[in-house]
């Protein structure tokens, strides 16, 4: 493989956006494609309805403010989804380098935002049925809103550098693509630039596995564990449904996320086998429709969520079907 080529492959996978895609076959870009465009539709009705409920329908409680902005990471990526579909259809990046550079570092922010939120709330949940005495004295909207502030500044902090490493490139092709040039450098023949961009690379994958899976990952299996348990002891384990639930929350993050960081691996070993083109399928299902079902998982968990969901949704329904029946009348 030349070095041009080879250069092609040095890509961020979070962004899902193609910087070299000759190894995808036609069908293979139509379906990815096609999910993202789904996936961008769905959930933007469906986490905008969200919002609205919490934000207008809701108490302003601990729970609230996390799932609230839980669902505002969400939204932000299924934004951003048509654009990156486009970039599959269209075989090369049509944007201009201020997009490339915004999407893709606001993608990564998104992307860090959910998941710290997600630990968020696993270990509020932790401490509620651990500690509750403590929780009873400190955990308040204010608290929540420290936690909020603390998520999205590091989750900011973890993004922000893609808009430095992000740039519009001409491949050998000459095609536009938009890709991670880690050396922040336009000389992309330069051998000891290549290696100083993989060294980079390496960095970046270790940091983006270790904080966006490894850590979050962890958390929650630790926080759930403990809570299992101590539910257990006290005997309020009246049915398996909130056991069932703990580990559907834990199976549901390995499985959206960890094809994301095969996928993420494969791309810095530079491998083009049937395999990455596979696990880029894989990511994008898992990681599009994670940003539907996710948010519905954690939110109807209880009771007082489901009650107040179903009123919100039959009010708006009556509301919009009295105006069009009174415009009707006039």
């Amino acid at each position: 493989m030349d070095v041009i080529n080879s250069t092609n492959y040095l890509i961020n996978a979070s962004t899902l956006i193609r910087n070299s895609t000759h190894f995808l076959s036609p069908a293979s870009k139509m379906i990815i494609a096609l999910l993202l465009l789904i996936s961008s539709i769905t959930g933007t009705i469906i986490n905008g309805l969200y919002l609205w409920v919490l934000k207008f329908k809701m108490k302003r409680t601990v729970n609230t403010l996390l799932f609230f902005h839980l669902i505002v990471s969400y939204f932000i990526l299924t934004l951003i989804l048509p654009f990156i579909a486009a970039s599959y259809l269209q075989d090369h990046w049509n944007f201009g380098t201020a997009l490339c550079k915004v999407f893709n570092s606001t993608l990564s922010v998104g992307m860090f935002a959910s998941v710290f939120f997600l630990s968020a709330i696993s270990l509020d949940r932790y401490l509620l049925t651990l500690h509750p005495a403590w929780s009873q004295q400190h955990r308040t909207p204010r608290w929540a809103s420290s936690i909020v502030l603390g998520v999205w500044i590091s989750a900011t902090a973890l993004g922000v550098p893609y808009l430095v490493f992000r740039e519009t490139h001409h491949d050998h092709k000459g095609m536009v693509t938009c890709q991670n040039n880690y050396a922040v450098s336009t000389n992309w023949e330069n051998k000891e630039m290549q290696t100083l961009r993989q060294q980079i690379h390496i960095a970046c994958y270790i940091s983006r596995f270790l904080l966006g899976f490894f850590l979050p990952f962890f958390i929650i299996i630790f926080c759930y564990k403990r809570i299992a348990s101590k539910m257990k002891e006290r005997g309020l384990f009246k049915s398996r449904k909130p056991f069932k639930v703990m580990m559907t929350a834990i199976v549901s993050f390995f499985v959206c996320w960890m094809p994301y960081h095969v996928y993420q691996g494969l791309i810095l070993t530079k491998n083009q086998s049937l395999l990455l083109e596979l696990s880029l399928i894989m990511t994008v299902v898992t990681i599009s429709f994670n940003n539907i079902f996710s948010p519905t998982l954690y939110l109807f968990v209880g009771e007082n969520y489901k009650k107040v969901f179903k009123k919100s949704i039959l009010t708006l329904f009556r509301s919009t079907f009295n105006d069009e029946f009174s415009s009707e009348r006039i």
